[in-house]
């Protein structure tokens, strides 16, 4: 009679010896299936079920907390992939950017920011059904024939992009990023068109706008020092007097408006029906600035 085998071998791997098992099934694992846990080793699939029973860790206005700015990422990629585009196809700029109600210069004829339009190409603007116009313009900006001027618009959009950006994604959260953002950029442009329906904008600087109200709400939202906050609130807000006598103010104020609303809804919402609250907040933004915009277009048609 042969004596019993003694050799244990790994519940994945049949033939591969082993005599550690996993410190929660308690069966024999490989070290090609070893986990290192607090106490010894894991086998795949519990470590897998623990992660599934470990809470996902929240930023205080319930996003997902996530160590990448991957939104603010993509978003200045978009920025400079469009502008690239500029150089390209300088009539970009005009037919997807230009906010304006009717484009309509001051001699009467559409506007033309260069004479290089593919033939029969007629831009409308809002008036004529180009809606999207209140969004793309947000990624569009002065192009590289407007000279220096042209080049620091981006730049100086982007290094503001850059550095709020990656603090209120981290705030936020994903997802609410990307709502307030697109709202902030919507609420500029729809102010653009509210005070100024003749102007001809492009840019992010609405958005970014929207940011640093996010900054504040969220600063005094979470108790920090509010000396360093309050003078970054100064510039922004000297910015934006200066900026009336150089850019387009209203989209400025526009975005700093609706980001702080947005902002606002996100920071404060009760925890017991945050995110019905929070959403409800944004949609209610959005169909305001929709009503808006439409109410305006209508009367100008």
């Amino acid at each position: 009679m042969e004596p019993e085998s003694t050799v244990t071998t790994c519940y994945r791997h049949p033939k591969v010896e082993s005599y550690v098992r996993c410190t929660r099934c308690d069966r024999y694992i490989c070290p090609d299936c070893m986990r290192e846990a607090a106490v010894g080793h894991q086998c795949v699939e519990c470590v897998k079920e623990g992660a599934r029973s470990i809470r996902q860790t929240r930023t205080v206005v319930g996003g997902r907390v996530s160590a990448v700015p991957v939104v603010t990422y993509a978003l200045i990629a978009l920025n400079v992939l469009a502008y690239v585009g500029e150089l390209v196809r300088p009539e970009i700029v005009d037919r997807l950017g230009m906010l304006g109600a009717g484009l309509v210069g001051p001699d009467g004829g559409h506007y033309r920011w260069q004479e290089v339009y593919p033939a029969g190409f007629e831009p409308e603007g809002l008036v004529d059904g180009e809606w999207y116009r209140l969004l793309t313009g947000a990624f569009l900006h002065l192009p590289p024939t407007e000279g220096t001027f042209g080049i620091l618009h981006i730049v100086m959009n982007m290094a503001a992009l850059w550095n709020l950006g990656r603090v209120v994604e981290h705030q936020l959260g994903r997802v609410r990023y990307v709502s307030l953002y697109l709202l902030s950029a919507l609420g500029g442009s729809v102010l653009v068109l509210l005070l100024a329906p003749d102007a001809l904008t492009v840019g992010a600087s609405g958005a970014i706008f929207g940011l640093g109200a996010a900054y504040y709400v969220m600063a005094r939202r979470l108790g920090a020092d509010m000396n360093a906050v309050n003078r970054f609130m100064a510039g922004l807000l000297l910015w934006l007097l200066i900026s009336a006598g150089l850019t387009s103010w209203q989209g400025h104020l526009g975005g700093l408006l609706a980001g702080g609303a947005v902002a606002l809804a996100l920071a404060y919402a009760p925890r017991g029906r945050r995110t019905l609250v929070q959403a409800g907040a944004c949609v209610a933004l959005l169909a305001l600035l929709v009503a808006l915009a439409l109410g305006k277009v209508t009367a100008l048609a």
